[in-house]
């Protein structure tokens, strides 16, 4: 073989190498099977770091709904201690969501309108008040006034009802209030609110996997004050690899096709 063949027949073996090489970078990257939304409740926030890690370690962007919850350390959920969390989640591009301020649960609809309901927190807490749609309306507001306060960033028009529970009043007045309400799955209740004495995490998360599909929404709390074997800690990544290894993704409410549109209007209605 001759030098001039040495080089030539090197010179074709780079080019291919080349070729496969940009042939491997251009190619599209596995599509998904399906995809899940994860969304985070406020509670007693022992878990917030937790769940902020694991997510920002997955490259996963979820779904808060936030109240002003009383928190392990005594303070509240919205409170300026806890602005630099809810700004990190923000610019990480997790979206948000209100889940009415001082966690106010309905009890059931009244005549004309109006709802009975309950607050867990603040001066009203553990009271029965009676409430028109508007008054439930600045009960949400609450929440997304408190948010750009804390992160100068707007809310996502998207609601949760404390304990999912809802009345017909009350999804007329989220309505009329601009906010599209996002309940769960069946197979998406984390089950992190139950006993885990009866329902332990490993049940959870067998449940979890075997149960969630294309679309689902699924719930869990940043923190349950109730469950004494904490569910993040033991549930969240092993949840996480396991729909990944079946080729599921995951996203924000935003892009859920129940509310994408939706969410679109009313950024665009607000100049948005």
């Amino acid at each position: 073989m001759t030098r001039r063949t040495s080089r030539a027949i090197a010179g074709l073996s780079l080019l291919v190498l080349l070729a496969g090489s940009q042939a491997l970078a251009q190619a599209p990257a596995p599509s998904c099977k399906g995809t899940i939304y994860l969304t985070f409740d406020t509670g007693s926030q022992s878990q917030a770091e937790l769940i902020e890690q694991t997510l920002r370690r997955h490259r996963i962007k979820a779904t808060f709904f936030l109240a002003n919850e009383k928190t392990i350390h005594g303070d509240y959920s919205l409170d300026p201690a806890w602005a630099a969390l809810w700004k990190r989640l923000a610019e990480q591009g997790h979206a948000f969501g209100t889940h009415t301020f001082d966690h106010v649960y309905v009890v059931r609809d009244l005549p004309h309108g109006k709802i009975e309901v309950r607050p867990q927190f603040g001066p009203d807490a553990g009271r029965k008040l009676q409430w028109t749609a508007a008054q439930y309306c600045d009960e949400m507001q609450r929440v997304a006034q408190r948010f750009e306060q804390l992160t100068g960033q707007q809310l996502d028009h998207l609601w949760r009802a404390p304990g999912g529970r809802t009345t017909p009043n009350l999804l007329k007045a989220g309505q009329a209030c601009g906010y599209a309400h996002a309940g769960w799955a069946p197979a998406g209740f984390s089950g992190d609110e139950l006993p885990s004495d009866k329902w332990p995490n490993e049940v959870l998360l067998k449940k979890a996997l075997a149960g969630l599909k294309d679309g689902d929404i699924f719930l869990a709390h940043m923190g349950i004050w109730s469950r004494q074997d904490a569910w993040a800690p033991a549930v969240l990544e092993p949840l996480i690899t396991g729909l990944e290894q079946r080729g599921m993704c995951f996203a924000t409410l935003r892009e859920h096709p129940d509310y994408r549109q939706r969410l679109r209007s009313l950024r665009e209605r607000e100049g948005g």
